[in-house]
């Protein structure tokens, strides 16, 4: 039997769940360089929330330079001390870093056989590497693609709770321009993934 009939197969729209997630983590972990910014600003969108945000990011993008998106990055999660934000469930969810909420995360990244890269030091909470796991776990990035019922428990249990006051803070932020529409971005993506899975069954 070929590979291609033992792995389940993976559908257009989920790829482009991936494709969200996976852009929404690779700039949250880093301020864009040329090349990302320039397919940002490439980005279209229709007459959705989410493509309105789209839209506009992509038009916040056409004039954002790697220069100002790094400064913006530092100011917002970085800073002197710490940034304006601090994107890791435990805080949005405790108040706290490095509680609860990480040790279970922990635990199901564990027994999903996902493991952190060793070149990194953030805990596993924070925003950006939810995002890369979530969009690993719809195509099938670390073992065959999840079923609808475990991307909802997964995203339930960690994202769901949170994200979306964090991607309402984002927008809002004083320090935020191009992340302003990234923060817009997220809490549209978030709110039609939530609202999905509710109708999914239980």
């Amino acid at each position: 039997m070929s590979a291609a009939q033992t792995t389940p197969s993976v559908s257009e729209e989920d790829r482009l769940r991936a494709d969200l997630y996976n852009y929404l983590g690779l700039i949250l972990s880093a301020p864009p360089d040329e090349l990302l910014l320039a397919q940002t600003a490439g980005l279209t969108g229709d007459e959705t929330n989410l493509g309105q945000a789209v839209a506009r990011l992509a038009d916040c993008a056409k004039t954002t330079d790697p220069k100002q998106a790094e400064r913006e990055f530092n100011a917002l999660f970085i800073g002197l001390g710490r940034g304006e934000l601090l994107p890791y469930a435990s805080y949005y969810l405790t108040g706290f870093l490095n509680e609860k909420p990480l040790a279970v995360l922990r635990s199901d990244l564990s027994a999903r056989r996902i493991e952190r890269a060793p070149n990194v030091y953030e805990p596993e909470d924070n925003i950006a590497t939810l995002m890369e796991v979530m969009g690993g776990l719809i195509v099938g990035r670390f073992s065959t693609p999840a079923t609808l019922e475990d991307q909802k428990l997964f995203f339930n249990r960690h994202i769901a709770p949170w994200a979306g006051h964090f991607y309402s803070d984002l927008e809002t932020a004083k320090s935020a321009m191009l992340y302003s529409a990234i923060g817009s971005v997220g809490k549209a993506f978030m709110e039609i993934e939530r609202e999905a899975f509710r109708l999914t069954a239980a």
